[in-house]
């Protein structure tokens, strides 16, 4: 087993995390809990792989699966915000939607090859010792934007007056109307936003990290991981990114467990026993319970993060939130 292996396996995978972690921030501050963030993700890597395949261009391939995940969350926002349907209904049956779209549109592409974000080493920040090795060399493009969209989401989200707006509608929606704050617009936007995150994490796995469609095995479950995540963070984008890469790093940790016949000079067990192996694979799985539910218990105790009206539908003129 190699650290610097793990570590910067942790941040590739990490990223698919963060990018739909944080979409799911920002759409859960503005009040909108959106539980489809599997099947943005499954719509919007299937359409990267897709538009890539028979435009030959990468670049194209992301754009589209940035959008898909965007429209379809334009979706949700119609059922939950404009009707004012339960939200988790309907984001549950948005993955169910995503799936079976990806699954439809998508037939016919698996095994193909096409092409893919560029890989690219950082000039100057590569040559840091160490650090250079682990987080600037040899990484795929979205690694980085991932890099950046971590500190700029957190300075939007808290140092910005859309930010303050944001966090407004997502709290007290009724005195950001009163102030003359859309609160359906702002609502809207959000969603849509975090669709298009959930959508670039899809297209970060078909045309980057992983290049490839694999219909529904092409995200594993991931969606859930991210929606995991913010809870696990109380909505901070810096929290939700350090679960990601531990997330990834834990993954990669298990599979490499795997490897050797012998550890420390003692027998490894899961060389030997495959039906354990099994059981290694469900670790990261069992350890996002575990921080989803001890996530949700602190955050309830102590409503610190939570927009106090998330999951609440807004009605104009109604007394309330």
């Amino acid at each position: 087993m190699n650290l610097e292996v793990i570590l910067r396996a942790g941040l590739s995978t990490g990223t698919i995390l963060i990018f739909a972690a944080i979409g799911e921030i920002f759409a859960e501050r503005s009040g909108v809990m959106n539980l489809g963030v599997e099947g943005m993700m499954l719509i919007g890597a299937m359409a990267a792989f897709k538009v890539s395949y028979v435009t030959q261009n990468a670049w194209l391939g992301l754009l589209a699966g940035i959008l898909a995940g965007g429209i379809l969350s334009l979706a949700h926002g119609l059922v939950v915000i404009s009707l004012q349907a339960d939200q988790t209904v309907s984001g549950l049956s948005l993955t169910f939607l995503g799936t079976g779209l990806a699954l439809v549109i998508g037939e016919g592409l698996t095994g193909l090859n096409t092409p893919t974000i560029p890989t690219v080493t950082l000039p100057l920040l590569s040559k840091i010792p160490f650090i250079g090795l682990i987080f600037f060399t040899d990484f795929n493009l979205l690694v980085y934007v991932g890099y950046l969209l971590i500190p700029l989401s957190w300075y939007f989200i808290f140092k910005t007056r859309p930010g303050m707006h944001l966090r407004a509608v997502g709290e007290k929606p009724s005195a950001a109307d009163s102030l003359g704050i859309s609160v359906y617009g702002t609502r809207y936007l959000y969603t849509f936003i975090g669709g298009c995150l959930a959508g670039l994490a899809g297209a970060t796995i078909s045309i980057a990290i992983s290049p490839g469609w694999y219909s529904n095995l092409t995200t594993s479950g991931q969606g859930w991981i991210a929606i995991a995540l913010v809870i696990f963070a109380r909505w901070n984008p810096y929290t939700a990114a350090l679960g990601g890469y531990f997330f990834g790093m834990l993954r990669r940790f298990t599979l490499d467990l795997q490897g050797p016949a012998m550890i420390l000079g003692l027998r490894n067990p899961f060389f030997y026993d495959h039906n354990l192996v099994f059981f290694l694979q469900m670790v990261p799985f069992a350890l996002t319970i575990v921080a989803l539910v001890w996530g949700s218990g602190a955050a309830r105790r102590n409503r610190r993060g939570t927009p106090a009206a998330l999951g609440i539908p807004y009605v104009r003129g109604e007394r309330g939130l």
